[in-house]
């Protein structure tokens, strides 16, 4: 049994959809950032960078923050979701280009975008064009491919999700027709769309 503490975030539901794709027994257990949950004590002790999400592995004890470890721990321990071979490397790439730099340039555009507009034109600029320009790095790389690492890995997993949010960038997926089709796809998979509704459902997955 694994405890997934996690929040209504692109970063938490990397790891439910995951854990959905495996199907492993887990309790997902709400972290709210809205209330500053994740700087209680308890949580400290399993996530000392206070952010969601973390995990505990109860056999073990092992506990894991931060999204891009727990996803390559998951299926490394499942043996699913990372090709083997070049793949597995070319996976880790796209897995990394998440990590450093779609997800915290789309987080500084929905902090601009979305909860602070008009606060700072050159801001909204710079991250509006940053969030363009890696949405078509992305839609090249979906040409004539139908996932990220050419089979479906933790890497499509982990982009979906800060994609699902494209409206808080005011990204016109249809802008980025590759994009676009790779984001139904996986947006059709009943694990994506379990996984998307935990810890709670908030609202339906934004189709473009």
């Amino acid at each position: 049994m694994i405890d997934l503490y996690t929040w209504t975030t692109p970063n938490g539901r990397k790891v439910s959809i995951l854990l959905e794709e495996l199907g492993i027994d887990y309790t997902a257990l709400a972290v709210d950032i809205t209330k500053d949950e994740q700087f209680t004590p308890e949580f400290l002790a399993i996530s000392p960078n206070n952010k969601i999400p973390a995990i505990r592995d109860e056999a073990s004890g092992l506990t894991l923050m931060e999204s891009g470890a727990i996803l390559v721990w998951l299926a490394q321990r499942e043996g699913r979701f990372l090709p083997e071979g070049d793949g597995y490397w070319r996976a880790m790439e796209w897995l990394m280009w998440q990590m450093g730099g779609f997800g915290p340039m789309l987080g500084q555009a929905h902090h601009f975008l979305r909860f602070n507009k008009g606060t700072s034109d050159y801001a909204e600029k710079r991250f509006g064009s940053e969030a363009a320009r890696l949405y078509r790095v992305l839609n090249d790389r979906l040409t004539g491919r139908d996932f990220v690492a050419d089979e479906y890995s933790i890497a499509d997993m982990a982009i979906w999700p800060w994609v699902s949010r494209f409206e808080w960038q005011e990204i016109d997926l249809n802008a980025f027709p590759n994009v676009r089709d790779w984001y139904l796809r996986l947006a059709d998979r009943p694990a994506v769309q379990r996984g998307y509704d935990v810890p709670r459902k908030v609202g339906d997955i934004p189709l473009p």
